[in-house]
């Protein structure tokens, strides 16, 4: 099993965020986590990963050695700000540190590439990174993320601030990981694209998992009435499910 989560809670500044969060997720699977503003999406990929405490509960990544979770899981975070003026190249390479030749060995060499390659960034490879778009940052920090080469990725609003083009590019090439063998958790909040290139869905609400299933179960009307307070209107096409807000 990738990932694993047993009971956990966790509280911030007094206030409970999640609660008896139970949530496994193995190789094959694209499991997209869906839930309003606040609902602790982000809080939960942190505490999974050990970067938040856990009030109570367990994640079988949270007890590892950062280096050896660094080789198990790859993070995407929400904020994605590139600090520094390096070029789209070095960025990338960053993804190589926890393995032994931290970016300068051959293997780590071919990781780099083919991660330029996968996201399509070679006329890209020497520029700057800070000089990029808001978009063409987010596809240099998802590359960093497959160059890590980790059997697990957890990415939080990946497809945030891509254009439609790149929003289908993006979750296709999560889908054809996990048909590789990859395990995927990915917060999204676009229900069409959850619902089209998704295996499995994970709505939260209240601060619980309210739903863990497939999407044409998890995106039934009462359930978005219960955690968006709206209701949706699925429409079939021949590239696959439309779900409109109503």
């Amino acid at each position: 099993m990738l990932l694993e989560l047993q009971g956990l809670s966790v509280t911030r500044r007094n206030r409970p965020v999640l609660s008896d969060i139970n949530l496994t997720l193995d190789r094959h699977e694209l499991v997209g986590l869906i839930g309003a503003n606040g609902a602790g999406k982000s809080t939960l990929m942190e505490t999974a990963l050990g970067l938040l405490p856990v009030t109570a509960g367990h994640s079988n990544l949270a007890g590892m050695s950062a280096a050896d979770r660094a080789r198990k899981a790859a993070y995407l975070p929400q904020s994605r700000e590139i600090a520094w003026p390096v070029s789209v190249e070095d960025l990338i390479a960053l993804g190589r540190i926890p393995w032994p030749g931290s970016g300068r060995a051959a293997v780590d060499r071919a990781a780099i590439d083919a991660a330029i390659a996968r996201m399509h960034l070679e006329p890209f490879r020497k520029r700057t990174a800070m000089r990029l778009s808001g978009g063409e940052q987010s596809r240099v920090l998802i590359a960093r993320a497959l160059a890590q080469e980790t059997p697990l990725m957890l990415a939080d609003e990946p497809i945030a601030g891509l254009d439609p083009a790149q929003q289908l590019a993006c979750m296709r090439l999560f889908r054809e990981l996990a048909c590789e063998g990859h395990g995927l958790l990915v917060s999204i909040h676009d229900l069409g694209l959850a619902a089209r290139f998704c295996t499995r869905l994970v709505l939260l609400a209240e601060g619980r998992i309210i739903a863990d299933g497939a999407p044409q179960d998890v995106l039934g009307d009462e359930l978005m009435q219960r955690a968006f307070q709206i209701r949706t209107q699925r429409i079939e096409t021949e590239h696959g499910p439309l779900i409109l807000p109503l």
